[in-house]
């Protein structure tokens, strides 16, 4: 079983200054993530589980110390790369797992056909298929975004920027990027969010102050469930 190491992660709401100040100070230091196009950016796709009585949802919202949630996701409106994420918050550390996905598999899932999970090889993918059945979980929140994010190897600390934040309901065509999506209200536009393992670099902490910015537990998923 592969190890998969706890993170720590700062998030802030951030507006159109607050970016530009932070990424002209990040430029000379950080290093593009080798996913960004042309622009730097890349985006994402999300289409995030929950059940009936929105568990995820409220354990996010309630701050419950240890909780979970399974999201599926692909990138740039191609869906040759997708993977299943298991992401986890555990006393106020994040864990992640995934396991890669075939288009195929995807939209089995999609059709709630859940039995060829058990034969996986992935031990994430037979928890999802457990989730499903005993829990409940389905297929609820498409999340959309673009994201640019940079690399500071020194504390392997990740920066990620995201905008354009947008959600819809979960749809079978989920793959189609026509999809009705609905943006966000203008102050959650931005989300900052720096990842790192057991320290936070001093000049990585002092790039990213922003005037009067708190940090902020809320996620994506959190977010789209609470605007849209």
């Amino acid at each position: 079983m592969k190890e998969i190491k706890p993170r720590h992660e700062i998030k802030h709401f951030i507006n159109l200054c607050d970016y530009y100040e932070i990424k002209n100070r990040l430029k000379h230091i950080a290093k593009l993530d080798v996913n960004a196009g042309i622009d730097g950016t890349y985006k994402i796709r999300s289409l995030y589980f929950d059940n009936f009585n929105d568990k995820a949802l409220m354990e996010k919202i309630n701050g419950v110390n240890n909780r979970e949630k399974f999201r599926i996701r692909f990138y740039n409106d191609v869906p040759s790369v997708i993977k299943l994420e298991k992401k986890s918050k555990i006393n106020g550390l994040c864990l992640k797992d995934s396991a890669m996905l075939t288009k195929d598999q995807c939209d089995l899932l999609l059709e709630n056909h859940t039995s060829w999970l058990l034969k996986s090889n992935s031990d994430l993918l037979k928890e999802l298929y457990a989730k499903m059945k005993y829990q409940f979980l389905k297929p609820k929140t498409i999340v959309d975004y673009t994201r640019e994010a940079y690399i500071y190897e020194p504390g392997n600390v990740r920066i990620t920027i995201d905008s354009n934040l947008r959600t819809g309901l979960f749809a079978k065509n989920f793959f189609n990027s026509e999809v009705p999506t609905l943006g966000m209200p203008v102050d959650t536009t931005m989300i900052l969010e720096v990842k790192y393992d057991e320290f936070l670099p001093e000049i990585i902490r002092d790039m990213i102050q922003t005037k009067e910015r708190q940090s902020t537990s809320v996620s994506k998923y959190a977010a789209c469930r609470i605007y849209g």
